[in-house]
Order: C-alpha cells, then structure tokens, then sequence
C-alpha cells in the first residue's frame, strides 16, 4: 500500500473516495456537484485539485465535518492509511458526535417500530370487538 504523499494534487472526488469519506466516486461526485462540498469555503467542481493544506466542508446528512488535507494518494486503502489523510477539527467532530446522540435518543423515544405478530393481533381483536 502506497503512503500518504504531501505536495501533490489529487481530483476532489478520487481524495474524497480515497479518504473514505464517500464508498464510491459517483457519490461524492453527486455530494460535491451538489453543493455538498466545499474546498477552502468555495464551492467547488469534482475535478478540483485537492492539496496538502485545503480545508474541507462536508455536509452529510445533516451532519458537518470539518477536515484539513494532511496528505494526497490515489488509492484506497485499510480505514487506518485513510484516516492518515486528514485531521478532523475536534470540536467539529465534538459537535457531530453530539447531533448522533440526540438522534438515537430521539428515535428510541419516538415510535416503537413496526408490530409484532402478537401486536397486530391484540389490536385486530380490540378493534372486531363490537
């Protein structure tokens, strides 16, 4: 596996899928055509030349992460050489981590989920009862 190189450029879209950031091109291809995206506060096209330096934005469902570039490579490798890529702002990633955790909670309060056999049934007789 080829190491992270510092001083060369690489298309936004192939850093993007190289870091693990999005599982396929076509996707952050998609996130960055749609405004998803943004290199140095720019909005910006896939085909960007990305370098060690360039701070990234990146809108993912409802979540932002706020990288900075540390390093270029084409390939996409094991989770541990991505993340050798960028540094992650930690209170950015403090706040993420925050807005995942309201979710949860909101979702284990909110709705039990779909009726099991035995619900649909006890609510089949509630409502046949005359």
């Amino acid at each position: 596996m080829a190491t992270p190189r510092a001083g060369e450029a690489l298309r936004l879209d192939k850093w993007l899928w190289a870091a693990r950031v999005f599982k396929t091109r076509a996707l952050a291809c998609a996130a960055v055509e749609g405004g998803q995206v943004r290199v140095n506060d720019e909005r910006v096209k896939p085909a960007r030349a990305v370098r060690p330096g360039d701070r990234l934005e990146i809108r993912r469902s409802g979540l932002v992460w706020e990288l900075e570039v540390l390093g270029v490579d084409d390939h996409r490798g094991p989770a541990r050489v991505a993340a050798t890529l960028y540094h992650e702002d930690p209170a950015c990633a403090a706040k993420r981590q925050a807005a995942i955790a309201e979710r949860r909670a909101a979702a284990a309060a909110g709705s039990p989920g779909r009726p099991t056999k035995r619900d649909r049934r006890a609510l089949e007789d509630f409502l046949s009862e005359p």
